[in-house]
């Protein structure tokens, strides 16, 4: 686990060739960019079609139900044509489906009334129809009025009134507010609801042959995208006539290869370390098997860049609360089953491997965790060489909660010892040092039970958290007032610890659903003797369906919430930003 060292590398070279040295610099993608300047108007890319419009195309072409095969040759492809020809696919479809709803739904009010068309003006002397959806139970207020009038429909809820009158018939004439049926008859809405219908087929057969790009859109999202970066880049240089400069933090392990490349482009490069004042970027590096903490620290919280990185304690942890909470080998065998199904997927995109290396782990953990406690999908082991391997069991509260609390002050008193590494060069180490005492003490003494030892070591940590907290190097009353607003972080503390007590109360509420439903799936076979053994497989399944998505989902939230908010307050000092490399975007095409 390790920030990598980074140095500040400045290249120069000529404005001629600026076009060719950023395409250049960005296929070798080991610089983040530092920006010189920053012109009002950038340089637009050479793509016409922006990658927003790209991702919105792409998005339109796969959801379509049917896919063509792939065209992987781009001899008959140009983007700004298969974006257009797209474009308007999707313009008229939206068209016709708005139509068509409108269609429908005006039909379906129409039914009840019958196909007709309104009398043209003068046949019925100036008098004029006027239609009323009215409730069942209030026709007796129809028939009070004098107005002619003649039920055309009737269901079990409404009456459909056809009126006659010159004029819209008054509020209080009427019991409701007339419905407006339209000009356009019945007959005639069916036969363009018709037409529409055919229109849409037709643009789905259009729409469909479009998906046959796919494959060379998704390559194209990445190019503009790539374009578009570079002219981002191409207005953070300094140009000086017939010369630019570029500027960005590279990685110690990568100035070798920058070198080459300025020597290849006729470049100057200057290399310098970073200044005390300076913040450069944070940049991770974790083997793919434990990266998966990594994308953890990046979703939440990224480390300065002279702090500590916790992607490993965070995955391995993780790992850890996530079996506690699961507490079943069973569940844990349909995880890695899921995690199986969808590997190849995963390994398209480097945090998809991350992420399915982190599967295997949850799973691995959760099913040593799950023989342990002796669980599976809520019932004994099946062999008795597994039921040999339980060593603890759920239903033990005492050791149970002794568990936790021992997870949790451990937890916590590594946080406060890498804090107190953070903080090597400043007399606060003695501070984040005087925590872990303080919590060694208080655990130590809850087990082996209170004695003078764990009271003195107590009082020696929080006194060392009392003088040495305060960021001020005087040794006036101003520190005194910092020790002590320090002090009260010991509810907070006391808080955190017992916060993972949650691992032992979500892993026993899994056990104990599991069991339940194991039982109740039992009770009604045995009730029901015939049909009981069909109910009973639902039950099974449904029951421990829905026990095993609310475990995973308990195991995600809580697992990472005793990482980033009870482990981070206590163990990163600061906050960061990411490293972001200028270079080329990963493509991960979808291939029918």
């Amino acid at each position: 686990m390790s920030i990598q060292s980074l140095q500040k590398a400045t290249l120069v070279g000529l404005t001629e060739d600026k076009i060719t040295i950023l395409e250049d610099l960005q296929s070798l993608g080991v610089m983040h960019v530092i920006p010189l300047q920053k012109l009002k108007h950038a340089i637009k890319p050479e793509h016409q079609v922006s990658p927003e419009q790209l991702h919105g195309i792409l998005h339109y072409l796969l959801s379509c139900k049917q896919k063509r095969k792939q065209v992987l040759s781009e001899r008959h492809f140009n983007l700004e044509d298969v974006a257009e020809q797209v474009d308007q696919n999707r313009s008229k479809r939206l068209a016709l489906v708005e139509r068509h709803d409108f269609l429908k739904k005006r039909i379906k009010d129409l039914q009840p009334w019958g196909s007709f068309s309104f009398p043209k003006d003068g046949e019925l002397y100036g008098q004029r129809l006027w239609f009323y959806l009215v409730p069942n139970y209030r026709m007796k207020d129809v028939a009070k009025t004098t107005l002619p009038w003649q039920r055309v429909h009737r269901d079990n809820r409404y009456s459909y009134i056809a009126v006659i009158s010159e004029e819209e018939p008054a509020l209080n004439e009427m019991p409701v507010v007339r419905t407006h049926t339209g000009a356009v008859p019945l007959e005639l809405l069916q036969r363009e609801l018709e037409d529409i219908e055919v229109d849409l087929e037709t643009v789905e057969a259009e729409r469909e042959a479009l998906t046959r790009w796919i494959y060379l859109l998704q390559r194209s999202i990445a190019g503009t995208e790539d374009a578009a970066q570079r002219a981002e880049v191409s207005t953070e240089t300094l140009d000086r006539g017939e010369v630019f400069a570029l500027q960005g933090w590279v990685a110690d392990e990568a100035i070798s290869r920058l070198s080459e490349f300025a020597e290849a482009h006729s470049m100057v490069l200057q290399v310098e370390e970073p200044s005390e004042d300076e913040a450069p970027p944070t940049l991770l590096q974790n083997p793919t098997s434990m990266a998966g903490g990594e994308e953890v620290v990046h979703f939440f919280q990224v480390p300065g860049y002279r702090s500590w990185d916790p992607s490993r304690v965070v995955f391995f942890s993780f790992v850890s609360f996530f079996a506690l909470i699961m507490s079943d080998a069973g569940y844990s065998l349909l995880l890695a089953a899921i995690v199986l199904f969808y590997r190849e997927r995963l390994s398209l995109t480097e945090t998809g491997r991350r992420l399915k290396s982190m599967g295997y782990a949850l799973a691995g953990a959760g099913f040593i965790w799950g023989v342990v406690v002796g669980s599976y999908f809520g019932a004994e082991a099946p062999f008795e060489w597994l039921q040999a391997l339980k060593l603890l069991d759920l239903n033990d509260f005492d050791s149970m909660m002794l568990l936790s609390i021992a997870i949790g002050a451990s937890h916590l008193i590594l946080a406060n010892l890498m804090m107190a590494w953070v903080r090597r060069k400043s007399w606060q180490f003695i501070g984040s040092l005087g925590w872990a005492v303080s919590v060694s003490a208080a655990l130590w003494g809850w087990i082996q039970g209170v004695a003078i030892e764990h009271w003195v070591l107590l009082a020696t940590g929080l006194v060392m958290v009392l003088l040495f907290s305060s960021e001020r190097t005087d040794w006036g009353a101003k520190r005194f007032l910092d020790g002590l607003l320090a002090l009260t972080g010991v509810t907070k503390i006391f808080g955190d610890v017992l916060s993972y007590l949650r691992l032992f109360a979500l892993g026993l509420a899994s056990a104990s659903l599991a069991v339940t439903f194991n039982q109740l799936a039992i009770d009604v076979a045995a009730a029901l003797p015939a049909i009981g053994l069909l109910f009973k497989v639902l039950i099974l399944l449904v029951g421990h369906l829905l026990n095993f998505v609310l475990t995973v989902v308990s195991g995600v939230i809580h697992g990472l919430r005793l990482n980033l908010i009870e482990f981070y307050n206590w163990s990163l000092a600061d906050e960061g930003y990411a490293f972001q490399p200028f270079a080329k975007q990963e493509v991960s095409p979808w291939i029918t």
